[in-house]
Formats: structure tokens, sequence, C-alpha cells
């Protein structure tokens, strides 16, 4: 399936790249774009859809993921390598292809809720260029240690997580977060009185977040688009 595209008024600025969860698709994180109220901004919006692949964790069921799980407990947890690269790969290619368009990295912005915050951090990190922020919401890093040796850029990231997230626990959390530092990530953390969710204060705050950079217009010939 081809992404969702939501393509600005004017000249566009910035490029946002948003990753959905597991057992979602790309519809699910554009759904929000009404709430957030940055229509006076000239973001171009990019929604993938993760493939479709057997999930461990659901008995084998297929579900669009962009990486196996096999458990959620995380004494236990294998992280699916092949999947994730398979994954930034695809993300890396859609950077590309803005790129080549004529969008500067340094106004791309990649953003991902569970799974896909987990894909947006490996490919903001690995990319081979610097790219604006990172969105990363109730999620993690996998291949943590992996990254010490393949990252390219560090990134300012802002996470964002639910106090009583039974999916991904706080402390999974907190830790990436500590994790993301120690590479020299600038790193924004908010947490809030949710689930494996999102809510209304944390949805004010993203829109404020998306428009404290957004004002720095640095806009390019969309021609092209």
């Amino acid at each position: 399936m081809q992404p969702i595209t939501i393509m600005p008024q004017g000249p566009i600025s910035h490029v946002v790249i948003w990753l959905h969860g597991l057992g979602a698709d790309g519809g699910d994180m554009a759904g929000l774009l009404p709430e957030l109220k940055l229509d006076d901004l000239n973001i171009k919006w990019i929604f993938p859809h993760a493939p479709v692949r057997p999930i461990t964790l659901n008995h084998g069921m297929p579900m669009r993921g962009w990486y196996d799980i096999v458990t959620l407990d995380r004494d236990n947890f294998v992280d699916d390598e092949q999947g994730i690269n398979e994954s930034v790969a695809l993300i890396h290619e859609m950077i590309d292809a803005e790129v080549k368009g004529g969008i500067a990295s340094g106004n791309i912005v990649l953003a991902g809720f569970s799974q896909g915050g987990a894909i947006a951090l490996h490919a903001a990190l690995r990319y081979p260029q610097a790219i604006s922020h990172t969105l990363a919401l109730s999620t993690y890093l996998p291949m943590a240690a992996a990254l010490a040796q393949h990252m390219r850029h560090a990134t300012s990231v802002s996470m964002m997580h639910g106090e009583f997230d039974d999916i991904i626990p706080l402390e999974a959390a907190q830790r990436s977060r500590d994790q993301l530092i120690n590479l020299g990530c600038q790193v924004a953390w908010h947490q809030y009185p949710m689930a494996h969710t999102l809510c209304a204060q944390q949805i004010q705050h993203i829109g404020d977040w998306f428009r404290s950079f957004a004002k720095i217009v640095n806009t390019v010939d969309s021609s092209n688009y």
C-alpha cells in the first residue's frame, strides 16, 4: 500500500514521516492531524503502512508490523534484528526520495508510536545525514548495543510515555532514554498518567512540539511535489 500523504497549502518547509504501532496502519496516525491544529504550517505529512507479517506474540497471526514480537517479557525479550533492519531500510528509502525531491535532511522529522517509534529512532540514528528531530511515543530503543557501532548521527528526541503502560513499561522507556543520552542525543522526556495510548494533554504537547520547530521557515522548491 502507498503511504497516506497530506500536502500543505504553501511551499514545503518540513516533511514528517510518522509510523504507526503494531496491528494499526497509517490511517491511525493520520487521524490525529485535525486534533493537532497545524493546518497553517507548511508541513508535508507521510503516514506509511507497515508490511503484513506473522507476529509470534499473537500466535503467528499476520498483521501490519514493523518487526516481529515474540514476547512482552522484558527478561526474555529478543529483538527481531532482521525485521528491524528491513523496516529501517524502507524508511531510509522514503527519506532518500524526499532529499532527492529537494528537501534538506535537516528539515525531515521522524515520528512513531510504539513499534513505529522504535523504527523512527533507529532510522534517524542510522541515516547517513542528520535529520531534524525524532518524536518517540510510548516506545523503547531495540538493539541499543548495536547502535553504538552503527549509528551515523545523533538526533534531537522528544520521548513521551505513559506511567501505566503495561505493554512497554515506564522503566523500559526510561532505560532507553538514558541509552539515547549516552549515544549523544538531546532527549526531552515527558510522562503522562496513561496506559499504552495517547491522552489529550499529550496531544496538545505534540502540537506545540511540531509548531516550535516548524516556525523556522526554510522553504524549498516544491514544484516536484
